[in-house]
């Protein structure tokens, strides 16, 4: 085996076991995150959130509470790791042919529009609720491979694989969705300066810069004019992303790859643990039962358990038997089909994607969001792995 494909192997081992070890701190970040707001510690949670922090250069002026520079900052940071994967994926990984990436770019597809359209059907007499039609396509990486993990060695590698390129796709996805869908009141000047920190960076790797600092600075002047540009901030993350130089001479470091490996235990350990805590407090006050059977709730606790696994595994059912993509020859359909069940374990992206489509003033809206992800998010992992552990358990080696 050349040295290439042991690389590209060992990355993939490190990821999963990064991912999987984030996803239990991301529990208990969540779990926290509701105790604290259904406590007497609630109004300090909220006080918290509210903080103003302020930001001024000369003219320049950022002035937000914490919770949008969490959403709107450290999620840049987060976006830009996924930036940073996907453009390696595509160069040199899953994503560089179209055998690798037709089972898994196939099943996300329906993973993303199922569960998009029984969102719709549950809230189409609502004009304001179908802002969140794209809450329940979105799928949780680090929670699902998490889960995965919990299943031991007996989990093939080609499984761990389809599962993670299909977390890849859909998060390319997801970003393309806020891009189209969730951008506000453009300003001109603001995407004019845009586009010249953009020129910059790509200029920049043209020219060989391999300093990954200088891509930083440009990268964060790049966020403040996107910030102030209307379209969502987190976009110049992945822009940023796509203009590291991932191909450099045989004694050169890869800029791409250092700073993937630099910044994925500060994201896993610290700023998604974060985002789960600031996003996924909701007051369970003068809730009930049939709370979750309103509209926005159902609709999301319905696509992300129900819409996931249908899209998913129906998807790949087709592309397989239609001849567009082949099955593994170490996984079964059982085994596609519990993964399937994971794939709704939506939480970060979703609760991410929520903030997006309801306004926190709108706090109705927003709290049933958080519980229908929650909620759907929930019985996925536990349904996921029980399918997942009987099968495994149960398959012929």
């Amino acid at each position: 085996m050349s040295v290439k494909p042991i690389r590209a192997l060992e990355a993939i081992r490190e990821f999963l076991k990064l991912e999987s070890a984030s996803g239990i701190i991301l529990v208990g970040a969540a779990v926290l995150a509701l105790i604290i707001s259904n406590s007497p510690l609630s109004s300090l949670y909220d006080l918290f959130l509210d903080t103003p922090v302020e930001i001024r250069i000369g003219a320049l002026h950022l002035a937000k509470p914490l919770l949008l520079w969490i959403n709107d900052g450290l999620m840049a940071i987060f976006f830009l790791l996924i930036g940073l994967e996907v453009k390696r994926e595509i160069l040199d990984g899953q994503l560089s042919s179209i055998s690798q990436v037709a089972l898994p770019g196939i099943a996300a597809i329906g993973g993303m529009a199922i569960p998009a359209l029984i969102y719709i059907l549950f809230n189409i007499s609502n004009a304001s609720a179908l802002n969140g039609w794209a809450i329940p396509a979105a799928t949780d990486i680090a929670f699902a491979l998490g889960i995965l993990a919990l299943l031991g060695s007996r989990v093939p590698l080609s499984l761990k694989l389809f599962l993670l390129t299909l977390a890849i796709i859909d998060d390319l996805g997801a970003i393309v969705i806020i891009a189209i869908f969730y951008s506000g009141d453009l300003s001109v000047t603001s995407l004019i300066f845009a586009g010249v920190a953009i020129a910059a960076l790509f200029a920049m790797n043209l020219l060989g810069v391999k300093r990954i600092a200088a891509y930083v600075v440009v990268g964060l002047i790049l966020w403040i004019c996107v910030l102030k540009s209307g379209v969502h901030a987190t976009l110049a993350g992945v822009i940023l992303a796509f203009a590291i130089p991932l191909r450099t001479k045989e004694d050169e470091p890869c800029p791409l790859r250092e700073m993937e490996h630099s910044l994925h235990p500060w994201i896993a350990f610290g700023i998604m643990p974060i985002f789960a805590f600031a996003n996924a407090g909701v007051s369970l006050e003068g809730m009930s039962f049939g709370s979750l059977f309103e509209p926005i709730p159902i609709g999301i606790a319905l696509g992300l358990f129900l819409g996931k696994q249908a899209g998913v595994f129906g998807f790949s059912l087709a592309a397989v038997k239609l001849g567009l993509a082949k099955l593994p020859s170490d996984i079964n359909w059982r085994m596609i089909y519990g993964t399937s069940v994971l794939c709704g374990i939506g939480f970060t992206m979703s609760l991410f994607i929520s903030t997006l489509a309801f306004d926190s003033s709108i706090t109705d809206d927003a709290a049933s969001a958080r519980i229908g992800i929650l909620v759907g998010s929930f019985i996925s992992a536990i349904a996921g792995y029980l399918i997942l552990s009987f099968y495994i358990k149960n398959d012929p080696d």
